[in-house]
């Protein structure tokens, strides 16, 4: 395989450092998903921890290191789960947290940022312009800037859920793993190519927040003016040139997914598999009601990456009436 940012030995040895209660997640086939999906469909559950999502495996490494060195501040920008995690694994250290957020970012989200103790600023605009407020602090302050995707510690961490993978399915034929700034695609994707390259890896995105999606197709970093998606998580414009080059290695494919079946996905998983969660862990459904031929009868892994959802909104998504799809 090309070589990549990432080291399949460092992504062994993150185990040791990341807290237990973050590993070995719930992986499992869910049988009343297949008759509406027409494969076999086994979800690794991210959401049962502290943080309900998978970013701190990433944190726990950045914050490990952090807790060895002179200076303990930290700064990042978030859409909420990154910021979540950091905070976390920043308390159990003693260090000094700063989140950078869009004052528009899901209130439940920014409500735990703050729980767990670290200073949260909000910005007008999107997670672009928290981006840039987040770098000026850095360097303003000279503290350490958490760059999620571009930081390897949170590709690595994310990387984890990839050898869990390997080591726990006796075979798979796909993951479909959720598109936003790339660390978890690039991570799980580094260590299936590396130990199971026969697996295909498939990036999937809002097709109302496609940069990275675009950018992957046309092998060059494209850029959006704006983004357009209930899946907040993984609403970025400025794909990360060096995550791009990554991605290009490990990914068989990057697709696109409409609105609607986001929806259906985060409803499948409640009537089915009992699991309420945010947009963005409903992209691999999404992906497979859009094109059931293409994985009809195959055993497809799906990862289910958070679960920070605003109730209200989550109540009118999900308990609105069947979306019809013509597929």
């Amino acid at each position: 395989m090309p070589e990549t940012r990432l080291d399949t030995a460092r992504i062994r040895a993150a185990r040791r450092v990341i807290d237990p209660v973050f590993l070995d997640t719930a992986l499992y086939p869910c049988e009343a998903l297949e008759p509406g999906l027409g494969c076999t469909v086994s979800i690794k559950l991210e959401t049962a921890n502290p943080v309900r999502s998978f970013k701190a495996r990433g944190t726990e490494l950045v914050a490990s290191r952090l807790a060895d060195s002179a200076s303990r501040a930290v700064v990042c920008a978030s859409a909420g789960n990154l910021g979540q995690a950091l905070a976390w694994s920043g308390r159990r250290r003693g260090l000094n947290v700063t989140v950078v957020a869009s004052r528009f970012a899901t209130r439940v989200k920014l409500d735990r940022i703050r729980a767990l103790g670290a200073g949260l600023e909000l910005v007008d605009g999107d997670h672009e312009v928290a981006r840039e407020r987040a770098a000026a602090i850095a360097r303003y302050d000279g503290i350490r800037l958490v760059e999620d995707s571009l930081d390897i510690e949170t590709c690595e961490g994310a990387a984890t859920i990839g050898l869990e993978l390997v080591d726990t399915v006796p075979s798979f034929d796909a993951v479909l793993i959720a598109l936003g700034g790339g660390a978890l695609a690039t991570g799980v994707g580094h260590v299936v190519k590396a130990l199971v390259p026969g697996v295909e890896v498939i990036c999937v995105q809002p097709l109302g927040a496609p940069a990275l999606t675009l950018s992957w197709r046309q092998r060059r970093v494209v850029t959006t003016d704006s983004a357009d998606t209930i899946a907040d998580g993984v609403a970025g414009r400025y794909p990360i040139p060096a995550v791009l080059d990554d991605l290009l290695l490990v990914a068989d494919d990057a697709v696109l997914v409409r609105e609607e079946s986001i929806v259906a996905g985060m409803r499948m998983l409640l009537d089915h598999a009992g699991l309420v969660v945010e947009p963005s862990a409903a992209l691999g459904i999404a992906a497979i009601l859009e094109d059931r031929d293409r994985f009809a009868g195959r055993h497809v892994v799906t990862i289910v990456c958070g679960s920070n959802v605003d109730v209200d909104a989550y109540h009118r998504w999900v308990g609105a009436a069947p979306i019809h799809h013509r597929l």
